[in-house]
């Protein structure tokens, strides 16, 4: 099992990225995808056609947002905790993803940087 850290700066409030990873209508806005998403604690999720589904944990508006993903039959669980700062930028959003199965290591990672993250960024830069 591997972790991933990674801050990245997003252009917008840190409210704004808030409920563009909580709302599923925003979801739908940046990402292209219909989304499965409500900010109460132990409500399942799905996005991208299924293709990340998990339970929310936990909820800091504006803060903090605590996902658990699941990857099949894995015993760990795998843990996505999103930290929202302010940053003269806009807002430095700082991941953490505990647990990942190195299988689907290099995949995970691109997911976030290239798909993910990348998405949100050119929603707000446009």
């Amino acid at each position: 099992m591997k972790d991933f850290s990674k801050y990245y700066i997003i252009p917008a409030s840190p409210e704004e990225i808030y409920t563009a990873l909580t709302n599923p209508v925003t979801i739908h806005l940046w990402s292209g995808e219909e989304a499965e998403m409500s900010t109460e604690p132990g409500s399942e999720f799905s996005l991208w056609e299924g293709s990340i589904v998990g339970k929310n944990l936990e909820f800091e508006p504006g803060k903090k947002i605590v996902q658990q993903w699941y990857f099949g039959e894995q015993p760990e669980e795998s843990i996505v905790t999103i930290k929202l700062h302010p940053h003269k930028q806009g807002t430095s959003v700082e991941l953490k993803h505990t647990n990942i199965s190195e299988d689907v290591y290099d995949d995970i990672v691109e997911g976030w940087n290239e798909v993910y993250f990348q998405s949100l960024e050119d929603f707000y830069s446009e």
